[in-house]
């Protein structure tokens, strides 16, 4: 049943890289960003209502919904800018690292715990990966008269902060609501933080002329990825699947290459599966 649960995270990781890839190519991000959001959000709307108008919830809970849903916001506009200022193969593992990245290191720091000799090499393997996707001036970049620009990097770094600020207050909201609740609470903030972008763009039309078949299939992969992991829990305890889903890393960068057509492909792939096992060492001995 481990092999299942394991081949169950590999698809979740494989969704999420995918639907990622049609973000990256879409025209408009913030657009076709909003509009998958906007699918889940009129899906999930009777249930999620239903649940809220019986739900007992005190003023704490309330306003953890509320952080929720504005750390979405932040996380849906972050996320936009990102895709238009960097490649998928750079940005996006960096995005997913992060949250592995930050976690431990704020435990050792704020809380006194402490990580093995094999997690602080996690630790490491990370830190060099995103160093090596950074794309730090070498001297053929130099020679070739290429610049060096750090906003793709520092914007990816945001994602991801923002990622672990409201992964940590969510775990504080499973014990009020239910997961679907939760989930819809996140993509109305996801939505509402990219609406004045849509508003003044003036092109949900054109981008779904463009791109419906696609929003409308990122949006079941979206949803699908978060059902594939909640499935796999089912059959594996979280700490052993939960960093299997980080392979996501080296799916959105072999995207990225040989879909995309972005450069620099035998780095970047070094570097996700570097930023891979740094994420595999501290999930599973760290």
């Amino acid at each position: 049943m481990i092999l299942f649960a394991l081949l169950l995270v590999m698809l979740s990781g494989l969704t999420h890289s995918i639907w990622s890839l049609f973000a990256k190519s879409s025209r408009n991000k913030s657009v076709f960003l909003w509009s998958i959001a906007m699918i889940a959000v009129v899906v999930l709307l009777p249930p999620s209502i239903r649940e809220l108008r019986t739900a007992s919830l005190d003023s704490g809970a309330w306003l953890l919904l509320l952080a929720s849903a504005v750390l979405q916001a932040v996380y849906g506009l972050l996320l936009s800018r990102t895709y238009q200022m960097g490649d998928l193969s750079q940005v996006y593992p960096i995005m997913r690292g992060t949250n592995t990245l930050l976690i431990p290191a704020f435990g050792v720091v704020f809380l006194g715990e402490s990580l093995s000799v094999v997690g602080w090499i996690g630790l490491l393997c990370m830190i060099l990966g995103f160093v090596m996707l950074s794309g730090l001036p070498t001297r053929k970049s130099a020679a070739r008269g290429e610049g060096f620009s750090p906003a793709p990097v520092l914007m990816a770094l945001g994602v991801g902060l923002c990622t672990t600020s409201y992964v940590l207050v969510d775990k504080i909201n499973l014990q009020h609501v239910s997961p679907l609740t939760l989930l819809e609470v996140s993509n109305i903030g996801f939505a509402a933080g990219l609406t004045p972008a849509v508003l003044s763009s003036r092109q949900l039309s054109s981008e779904w002329k463009l791109n419906g078949k696609r929003i409308v299939l990122g949006a079941v992969l979206n949803t699908g990825s978060y059902l594939l992991f909640l499935l796999a829990l089912a059959y594996a305890p979280v700490a052993h699947v939960s960093p299997v889903r980080e392979i996501g890393t080296v799916f959105a960068t072999l995207l990225g290459i040989f879909v995309l057509k972005e450069k620099q492909g035998t780095l970047r792939i070094l570097s996700s599966l570097v930023i891979t096992a740094g994420i595999m060492l501290i999930g599973f001995f760290g």
